[in-house]
């Protein structure tokens, strides 16, 4: 039983870990879905303001009323009391009684709305203050994470060793790298060409008054001679 147990212990850490882990990558999301579902519980309180608020005018307009018909019921008794209608006037004293508590009664609800008004106003003002200042919050925490990524990617793709610029100058040294190899590569067959080739030999050649080129001179100077005489004797 020791070992299930502990077996039960260690499937509730990993289980509240990864919750943790899951809620902190989404922290910004849970926030910004917390800050939605408040202004959606203003709305309805909002909603819930405005239906107070017309029972608070409702009543108002009964009070209204009721003074309006206290009055003239009133003036009815007198009426009556002037013509000598006792039992009369003694029923209309009644209506009037009974008037009366109807204004106490719908004075109060008044009252009572009136006050269920000014708290909600409070309560909704007081609401809405902190959600703009979560707001506030969220936007720079969405700011603060989006240079986080923009740090981490120019730290993962410039400053480590390990990064894609490194890697793109590395690509750029084996290109100049190949370059010189193939520039050396030619120059060596030129210099071999000029050792051993074909242009070597000639090199030789005319170094030794051998081949066409050692003769061209002797042979434009035979020219010239040639036609010097031939100028002489004409």
């Amino acid at each position: 039983m020791t070992v299930i147990k502990k077996l039960v212990t260690l499937l509730r850490g990993s289980a509240r870990e990864l919750g943790e882990s899951v809620v902190d990558a989404n922290a910004t999301r849970i926030y910004e879905q917390e800050i939605v579902d408040a202004r959606h519980s203003i709305d309805q309180a909002r909603g819930d303001l405005t239906g107070v608020m017309a029972k608070e005018m409702q009543t108002a307009r009964a009070i209204e009323k009721l003074k309006a018909e206290v009055g003239r019921y009133e003036g009815l008794a007198l009426e009556a009391l002037n013509k000598t209608q006792e039992a009369l006037a003694l029923e209309v004293a009644a209506k009037v009684g009974a008037l009366e508590q109807e204004l106490d009664e719908q004075t109060k609800a008044h009252a009572s709305y009136a006050v269920q008004v000014a708290k909600l106003k409070a309560l909704i003002k007081s609401a809405e203050l902190r959600i703009r200042e979560h707001e506030r919050e969220l936007a720079i925490a969405k700011t603060t994470e989006s240079v986080y990524r923009a740090t981490r990617s120019i730290s993962e793709n410039i400053g480590s060793s390990g990064s894609k610029l490194v890697n793109a100058r590395q690509s750029l040294e084996r290109i100049k790298q190949r370059h010189e190899d193939l520039s050396d590569r030619m120059a060596a067959a030129e210099s071999l060409d000029a050792e051993f080739g074909h242009a070597a030999l000639e090199k030789k050649l005319a170094a030794a008054g051998i081949g066409d080129d050692a003769d061209r001179a002797r042979k434009v100077m035979d020219r010239v001679r040639a036609r010097q005489a031939s100028e002489g004797q004409g």
